[in-house]
């Protein structure tokens, strides 16, 4: 499906975090409390919390979008710290919110991204024809971004947030309403680009999808780690049928706004 690279996996870690924390101003509570973890290089990890666990702040942090209060971060072997624009370079995030411009069709979107990290000519035209392939969107691509349906855009802001081939992606419900077509869709592209060696870190609320694509889950819950494993491994460790159920013993019942 995807013609990109395999990926070199001499450097084993793609992300490592020691005691993060992160405090917004005004605030007298931490949204970060501690956290330490460390993501191995072409892992397929699931972050999974309930609404306001520290997830959106967490990825913002690693993505260089959000300054940390305290703690060290290292993405792609680059200190945060240090140089967040070098991490914005390497790395892909295709973001909850559809990324696209709805006045331009799904080609320019796509190859509109694909400039802004430094394609061009042929190699741009390339990557964006295989995009689409990949997604099934060539017979879209002409349409305005407005004139599509969700399943159709979310395809599309996927392929612009990994257009560049990063080594490392962030995907952020990538299949929020979508149709059982585009989900499984969505699932082969992501799940072959993986093979492929690309770092994926995964947040979604269906834990079936966890379960499914993951081969470790970590399981925030206000601002702290508090379970990290393989999906099996962790529900049967506390006594559970599967990851849903798991979820709902460590998190609760009660409703998250």
């Amino acid at each position: 499906m995807y013609q990109g690279d395999i990926l070199d996996l001499n450097n084993k870690l793609d992300i490592e975090v020691r005691g993060l924390t992160k405090t917004y101003r005004g605030s007298s509570e931490e949204a970060l409390k501690g956290i330490s973890l460390s993501v191995q290089k072409g892992e397929f990890m699931g972050l999974l919390g309930p609404n306001a666990a520290g997830k959106t702040t967490m990825i913002s942090i690693m993505c260089g979008l959000l300054k940390l209060t305290g703690g060290e971060v290292s993405v792609c072997g680059t200190d945060l710290r240090k140089n967040p624009g070098a991490i914005r370079r390497m790395i892909g995030l295709v973001p909850q919110d559809i990324a696209l411009y709805p006045a331009m069709t799904l080609r320019e979107n796509i190859e509109f991204f694909a400039s802004m990290h430094g394609l061009s000519g042929k190699a741009l035209k390339s990557r964006v024809a295989d995009g689409l392939a990949a997604m099934q969107l060539e017979q879209h691509a002409r349409k305005k971004a407005s004139d599509c349906s969700g399943g159709i855009k979310r395809r599309a802001n996927l392929v612009a947030g990994i257009i560049h081939r990063p080594e490392l992606v962030f995907l952020d419900e990538p299949t929020v309403g979508v149709d059982v077509q585009s989900r499984n869709l969505i699932f082969e592209f992501v799940k072959d680009i993986n093979r492929k060696g690309t770092t994926v870190v995964y947040t979604t609320h269906y834990m079936e999808e966890a379960e499914a694509l993951c081969g470790r889950v970590v399981i925030i819950d206000d601002g702290r780690v508090i379970r990290d494993g393989a999906p099996a491994d962790l529900a049967r460790g506390e006594g559970c049928n599967d990851l849903g159920e798991l979820f709902l013993k460590l998190t609760g019942k009660k409703l998250r706004e």
